[in-house]
């Protein structure tokens, strides 16, 4: 399941996101996402957990949740069609 994590403190990397996640179960990627010109995060990012069930026990576990003084906000994400 992928979700969309949002609320984030500019200073998440990729690895802080992963172990943020790994606590709930599998995780197969977590991705901050950075502004290109600028290389600041831009506050979001993705990570796809290895199943359903994790990724529902995400969004009700960290959802809403202090992280790094910020209450992050976790859904499911919107599959992406613009291909």
């Amino acid at each position: 399941m992928n979700l969309f994590v949002r609320n984030l403190d500019y200073n998440m990397t990729d690895k802080d996101l992963k172990e943020l996640f790994d606590d709930i179960g599998e995780v197969v990627s977590a991705r901050v996402i950075f502004d290109r010109q600028t290389g600041r995060s831009r506050g979001f990012g993705f990570v796809e957990m290895g199943s359903q069930e994790d990724g529902q026990k995400a969004i009700e576990e960290l959802n809403g949740k202090d992280v790094m003084g910020r209450a992050i906000a976790v859904d499911k994400a919107k599959e992406n069609t613009r291909r």
